[in-house]
Parts: C-alpha cells; sequence; structure tokens
C-alpha cells in the first residue's frame, strides 16, 4: 500500500489486495486474493438493474504482539447472511466468508494501523446473471469481494457535537427492507440529507416516520442520562446495528437501566433537555448530538456539548476494541 496521510477520508484508502470468490451454477468458487482493482462486470449485470447487492462494514485491531483482533465477525457474517436472503441473493458460505477475511487480514497484516486506528473490512455481495429481463426473479449468478481499508483515528481533531433534523414524516426506506444492509437505502436517504445540510446546516436527518424515532440515514440513535439508556425497539424498518447491540450489552453491564421500545418525537425532545442523544456506528462507535432541530426551532440537548455518559459508553467499548479491557462477551476473532 502505498503511503496515505493519516487524515485521510474514512474509506477512501484501500490496501492493495483484496479477496473474491464467484457464485455460479448453484455453489460458490474457491476465494482467490487479488490486487484491488476493477472487477469486470456485464453491463446487464443484476445488481446494476435491480439493486441485488448488500455489503457489511466492521473492524480489526492491531495488537502489540504482532496479532490482529476482528471485533464481532461472526455477527457481521450472519447480518450479511440475512441481507442474502431477504434480497434473494445466493448466501455467502459463513466458513467461506470467514475464510476470506482472514486471509486477507494475514496478507496485508502490515497495513493494519496502530490504535486509534483500525483496519476497516467491507464484504460486498452483488448479483451479476446478466439478465435485463430478470426484473421478477433473483440473481442466479453473485459476486462477492471482500475489501480492507486502514482508518485512522475518527476524532483526531476531538468530539464535536452533531446537529440533527428531527424529520417526523418520512421513511428512510421501505419499511420492510430497513434490516436489510443495501445500498440502495443508503441512497434513499442521501437527497433529505444532503437538502436538510442546504437548509439547515445540520450533519444528519433522524427519520421518525408518523413521529416515532427511529435512525438516521447511517446510524442508529440513542438517547442517555446517567443510569439509563433509551432506543428504539428493532423492527424490520431498520438496522439492527452490531455497534448499537455491543454498547446495550455493555452499558446494562455498566449498570445503565436499558430500555428498547417504541417512543415519539415530544419525548425525544423532553428527554434531551436534560439528557444526552448520540448516534451509533461502527465508523464513529458513538458520537455526541448537541441540537436537534424540529419544526422549526433548535433545541439544545443538554448542555449542547458531547455528554460525559456518550463519552463514558463509548470509551468502554473502545477500550474492549483495543484491547485495553477484557473481552468478556468473546467479541473479538483473533488473526
Amino acid at each position: 500500500m502505498s503511503a496515505k496521510p493519516q487524515n485521510a477520508p474514512f474509506g477512501s484508502v484501500l490496501t492493495d489486495l483484496m479477496a473474491i470468490a464467484r457464485y455460479r451454477d448453484g455453489a460458490w468458487s474457491d476465494f482467490e486474493i487479488l490486487p484491488t482493482g476493477p472487477l469486470e462486470i456485464h453491463p446487464a449485470a443484476h445488481a446494476l438493474h435491480y439493486g441485488s447487492a448488500c455489503f457489511e462494514g466492521f473492524k480489526a485491531y492491531s495488537r502489540p504482539d504482532g496479532s490482529v483482533q476482528i471485533f464481532r465477525l461472526d455477527r457481521h457474517i450472519a447480518r450479511m447472511q440475512q441481507s442474502a436472503r431477504l434480497l434473494v441473493l445466493p448466501e455467502p458460505d459463513p466458513v467461506l466468508l470467514e475464510s476470506m477475511v482472514k486471509t486477507l487480514i494475514d496478507r496485508v497484516r502490515a497495513d493494519v494501523p496502530a490504535a486509534p486506528g483500525a483496519l476497516y473490512l467491507r464484504p460486498a455481495l452483488f448479483g451479476t446473471m446478466p439478465n435485463i429481463g430478470a426484473a421478477a426473479m433473483p440473481s442466479n449468478e453473485a459476486c462477492l469481494v471482500v475489501l480492507a481499508s486502514p482508518v485512522w483515528d475518527y476524532f483526531a481533531g476531538g468530539m464535536k457535537p452533531l446537529r440533527i433534523l428531527v424529520d417526523d414524516q418520512n421513511m428512510r426506506c421501505a419499511p420492510h427492507l430497513g434490516v436489510v444492509k443495501t445500498g440502495g437505502n443508503y441512497a434513499a436517504a442521501m437527497g433529505p440529507t444532503l437538502a436538510a445540510r442546504r437548509s439547515f446546516g445540520v450533519d444528519q436527518v433522524l427519520f421518525c416516520p408518523g413521529g416515532e424515532v427511529q435512525e438516521t440515514g447511517a446510524a442508529n440513535f440513542i438517547l442517555l442520562r446517567p443510569g439509563q439508556l433509551l432506543t428504539r425497539s428493532l423492527d424490520s424498518s431498520f438496522l439492527p446495528g452490531v455497534t448499537r447491540d455491543s454498547l446495550l450489552v455493555l452499558a446494562q453491564d455498566m449498570g445503565y437501566a436499558v430500555e428498547e421500545r417504541v417512543f415519539r418525537v415530544p419525548e425525544m425532545l423532553e428527554f434531551a433537555r436534560n439528557g444526552e442523544a448520540a448516534l451509533s456506528g461502527t465508523a464513529a462507535v458513538l458520537a455526541g448530538v448537541g441540537t436537534l432541530v424540529h419544526d422549526g426551532h433548535e433545541h439544545r440537548v443538554g448542555d449542547g456539548d458531547v455528554g460525559p455518559e456518550t463519552r463514558k459508553l463509548r470509551s468502554a467499548l473502545v477500550a474492549i476494541q483495543q484491547g485495553e479491557a477484557p473481552d468478556r462477551h468473546g467479541w473479538l476473532t483473533r488473526v
């Protein structure tokens, strides 16, 4: 990998190698480790016309002894299998995908940054059947590729509170597909998010269809105060974040009363007056919200800064990921 600045945008730097496997005639091929570069794909490929594509994203962390630890690999593989099933794509074989990830990490081990950096892994699965008439049938061919991207400290300039627009009318995506990690869901949220940035100077949009708090375009949403965590209960309309799940488990370990239930915008705004709000995801782990913009009014969250509960919970998870605290839940896989 050629030298790149450590302040490169998240995901913009790739290692020189990638892993790739193909599905044809009802079976997965052996995988190959190839130079990272363009893939040959037919212009009639199913994914290009009918959106049969999904992906995952997770991190691996270096250790002083030269080993690398992958965070919650099994959970991400299971979620990709679920996405594939719901998109009627060939399911990745879990043993195959795990081997692709581990082998790729081993081959690019020297490119894994030291803490607080990490190696971000991006498996992507897409239908390759060349048939533009297949709008009502699944792809019987597919490609599975794993990319690796060295990433550095997400908050190198310090944690800054986010400004969030509360949209209590629109959905992020089709409700039955929210549980799928597919590019179409992110594309659907992009237009409203960019429009909100132009009009309100916000960072993200919190989608609250019908007034029920859900998630932003790329992250789950959490409310915090001392001893209490509140977040939306899972359903098919939004993504079951692995970071979200990890934070909820840790919060319980730390003595928080964790509530997963439906709640509405007025309750959220009242909670935020003397509480905290945060977005959870793989890249940032937990990012504090300082302002909620709703119905033309700005609502300050707590004192308007990243709150102490947000910092404490984030630090607890990062400490496990980076090997500074015991992995009591078996979340790390050694390579």
